[in-house]
């Protein structure tokens, strides 16, 4: 809203100092800290609320670690939706409006908030670990990462040197390299979306847990967002240029920011659990960004940890049903070492750890070429 309000004042030579607008590290910081002030703002008050409306708060699984049962039961859920406010209105405010990125991503991260408070909303009222099914939730997914992939498509600007880069994977390590799907990549790309917005939904399972990860891929994501839209940057790393998607550094920088006021009340122990509601749309933010900046299979190393955690899961189910017996004492993997005696602390700040090398090494692919 204030890119349009600059464009618009700037127009007749007004307000020279609004032209600090024009840069987006000046709205990707003023969108951080718009982001935070709004999170930690309503959090109180918004945590009372959902304590006197959910009674007994989200149902915490009778077969999992015992002493989450006693230590977490009664905590609220749908502390997603303080995230997705802080995320939307800090990015409304201070990205450019008339970027079809920003709105992708957007639509992706409204779409999958929503489909995420119906399934907490069915747990808390039913007072189940089954919330929606995850056949219609998994169809729903898909629908909206479609939608999504397809308005960049059809609505992102073409790079002149590379006319049919929005519907191709690039590769990390090699300069030139991209395979074009043509209109396939619709599939691939929505795949990619799903899939990192049920990763992190995995990895939501302790207190603070996902919440960092999900800021250090974000800021990962923002970096990478703003070289390869930079035409100077891109070519000097020898990346693909993407013009406009620059833009998606206000976006992370917004989500980094609703993510650092929701850790002040779930940082441990929490005070509010953000549920689907905020896993799942988070995902779905990461995805998307990585699909715009098209550095999708970088997201497998920044990301890493939210795949690890998926493939604890998926090997899990796969040799118990082969075998009738389990690889892991628990899954997803943080359970595992919570059953081998790590403490919930000691689990959460150790996969910070490896969730920053991780991002760490993800960045490195953007020289090593």
């Amino acid at each position: 809203m204030f890119y349009w309000l600059y464009e618009q004042l700037s127009a007749g030579g007004h307000v020279p100092v609004l032209n600090l607008l024009r840069y987006i590290t000046f709205r990707s910081g003023l969108a951080l800290f718009t982001a935070q002030l709004i999170v930690v703002a309503m959090g109180s008050r918004f945590i009372r609320w959902m304590q006197a409306k959910q009674g007994k708060g989200q149902p915490i699984r009778a077969e999992g670690i015992q002493r989450h049962v006693i230590e977490k039961a009664g905590t609220p859920t749908m502390g997603g939706v303080m995230i997705l406010a802080g995320l939307l209105i800090g990015t409304l405010l201070w990205s450019d409006l008339s970027n079809v990125y920003v709105w992708a991503v957007v639509i992706v991260t409204a779409g999958y908030g929503v489909l995420g408070f119906l399934d907490d909303y069915a747990k808390v009222t039913k007072q189940s670990t089954e919330g929606v099914s995850g056949r219609v939730r998994l169809l729903l997914e898909a629908a909206i990462a479609m939608t999504a992939v397809f308005l960049i498509i059809m609505f992102g600007p073409k790079p002149p040197e590379t006319p049919g880069l929005l519907t191709s994977i690039t590769f990390p390590f090699f300069k030139q390299a991209i395979l074009n799907l043509d209109w396939f990549y619709l599939v691939f790309g929505a795949v990619v979306i799903v899939g990192a917005a049920n990763a992190v939904n995995f990895t939501d399972g302790l207190d603070g847990l996902a919440t960092v990860p999900v800021m250090i891929a974000a800021a990962a994501y923002g970096f990478i967002a703003y070289m390869v839209g930079n035409f100077v940057y891109a070519n000097y790393l020898q990346l693909h240029f993407v013009p406009g998607v620059g833009e998606l550094g206000v976006f992370a920088c917004a989500l980094i920011g609703a993510g650092m006021g929701f850790l002040w009340y779930n940082a441990p122990p929490a005070k509010i659990f953000m549920g689907d509601t905020g896993s799942l749309a988070l995902g779905g933010a990461i995805g998307s960004i990585a699909v715009a900046t098209r550095h999708e299979i970088v997201l497998t190393i920044i990301g890493g940890l939210f795949v690890a955690e998926t493939l604890s899961v998926i090997i899990q189910v796969a040799w118990f049903k082969r075998t009738g017996r389990r690889i892991f004492l628990m899954a997803p993997i943080h359970h595992h070492f919570e059953k081998k005696g790590w403490s919930e602390s000691t689990v959460v700040i150790r996969f910070w750890i490896v969730s920053l090398m991780l991002a760490l090494v993800g960045l490195a692919t953007l020289k090593l070429r």
